[in-house]
């Protein structure tokens, strides 16, 4: 017998609720984009059309650009179906899990939750992909808590494979699993962090983009150069190994000096965190002393290193930019 399929819901019709239907629908899941805002049947379908029309398009520029064979796209844009405020009773009573896309206004959230707990089954899992609001101050909104959590997206949502997961205190670990391996099973990467301001990307890539504006304004160099080593520098080795992993792989005592340096002539900003003074005084300096912020003793140091220079070897060859010998 074939597995039943999750038949997903996204609440609201925006920008992130048709990322959403895209990722689903193109891995063969139902997906209802429910719009509980009041409006005429016109405007109505007239969102349903925008909305279908853009998934179409990011669906047939992933087809140009060789993802996928073109002709699966009719299949995939069938799966999706569109429900207005009043159509979206029966549309939430299908769903196993929901997506809450709606403005991030906490007075939208609160009507839009309070309108689909009245028709969602009790076993729905239920999500909000605020970016902007913690999990702690949205899940009182929810009626059965213990099925809430957040899923923060990144855009454009059908195409980057992060989903930053945040449950809250009374969140099930069971509701947990089974919405992490959901996500996986459509080749989505979830990572888990507590509830805090930024999560994990947002919160890295504002300090990277103040500081990149802030050489601009300086005159330290130019917004081209300063891209330039962001592509072939900066995020070219953090594209291979995540930002504490190279803290171990460098070593922690080069950031300890490095970073307080930095700080003593640009500002406390670059100040290392008192995490980074005890591992020195503990005598775990990363990769070289076998314990960092990892635990490398277990770890075949010298496949390990062979596997890293392998991956930075394999973008290079794609990027371009692998160098030729004389």
């Amino acid at each position: 017998m074939a597995k039943k399929m999750t038949v997903v819901g996204s609440l609201g019709a925006g920008r992130m609720g048709r990322g959403i239907a895209h990722a689903f629908a193109f891995a063969g899941h139902t997906v209802w984009l429910i719009d509980v805002k009041a409006r005429s049947a016109a405007d109505s379908k007239r969102l349903e059309q925008e909305a279908r029309d853009e998934v179409k398009a990011s669906l047939t520029l992933l087809a140009s650009l060789g993802a996928f064979d073109r002709k699966k796209i009719p299949a995939m844009l069938k799966r999706i179906r569109f429900a207005s405020r009043e159509n979206a009773p029966a549309a939430l009573k299908a769903v196993d899990v929901l997506f809450e896309g709606v403005p991030e206004v906490m007075a939208a959230k609160r009507e839009a939750f309070a309108f689909a707990c009245k028709h969602l089954r009790a076993d729905a899992i239920v999500t909000s992909t605020t970016s902007t609001f913690l999990v702690d101050d949205v899940a009182p909104m929810v009626k059965g808590r213990a099925r809430f959590l957040n899923a923060h997206w990144l855009n454009p949502a059908y195409l980057i494979p992060l989903v930053e997961v945040s449950p809250h205190a009374k969140t099930s670990k069971d509701v947990t699993r089974r919405f992490c391996a959901l996500l996986e099973s459509i080749g989505k990467v979830p990572v888990l962090c507590k509830p805090a301001p930024g999560f994990i990307v947002p919160r890295l890539q504002s300090l990277v983009m103040n500081e990149a504006a802030r050489m601009v304004e300086d005159g330290v160099a130019t917004a081209e150069d300063i891209d330039r080593a962001v592509r072939y520098g900066f995020g070219f080795r953090y594209a291979n190994m995540g930002a504490v992993e190279f803290i171990d792989f460098g070593g922690v005592d080069i950031l300890h000096f490095a970073g307080n340096y930095l700080a003593d002539k640009l500002g406390e900003r670059y100040r290392p965190p008192p995490i980074v003074a005890r591992f020195m005084k503990e005598g775990k300096r990363g990769l070289r002393e076998g314990r960092g912020f990892y635990d490398w003793t277990k770890v075949d140091i010298p496949a390990y290193r062979r596997e890293a220079i392998g991956r930075m070897v394999s973008m290079l060859k794609f990027m371009k930019r692998l160098p030729k010998p004389a």
